[in-house]
């Protein structure tokens, strides 16, 4: 009786055995913690950093592009025509009837036809949803 004991505790013992023998080890588990870590922050950039630096370049860009003449709408939705450029800082923008109002050059959110194009695309295909 009891060598049946024992027996049996030696094969579940033997079991219990070659499942940890299966289990990675903690190098191993280490090693893929790690890489999982490693694709996530490669996720992060090209998902999130990656486009915001090539919007804020096309803004620059767009910014170091504008002259006298161009239709202009600011970071607070007022829409004019550049009327003078003081300097690589500030401009003056025309909102009509006369009133000039000093901006700077990083106040303007874009060119009126670039930011007022997708609002009408936008308005255009509402109306045509609710026909």
């Amino acid at each position: 009786m009891f060598i049946a004991k024992a027996y049996a505790a030696a094969a579940e013992n033997a079991e219990h055995i070659e499942a940890l023998a299966d289990a990675p080890t903690a190098t191993e588990a280490f090693i893929w913690n790690m890489a999982l870590v490693g694709l996530l922050v490669v996720l992060f950039y090209v998902l999130l950093i990656m486009p915001q630096q090539r919007r804020f370049k096309e803004h620059s860009t767009m910014l170091s592009d504008l002259k006298k003449g161009d239709r202009v709408v600011t970071g607070g939705g007022l829409v004019g025509k550049i009327d003078k450029i003081v300097d690589d800082r500030e401009m003056v923008v025309d909102l009509g009837n006369g009133l000039k109002v000093t901006a700077l050059r990083s106040s303007i959110q874009g060119k009126a036809e670039d930011v007022l194009k997708p609002a009408a695309n936008d308005a255009k295909t509402k109306g045509e949803k609710k026909k």
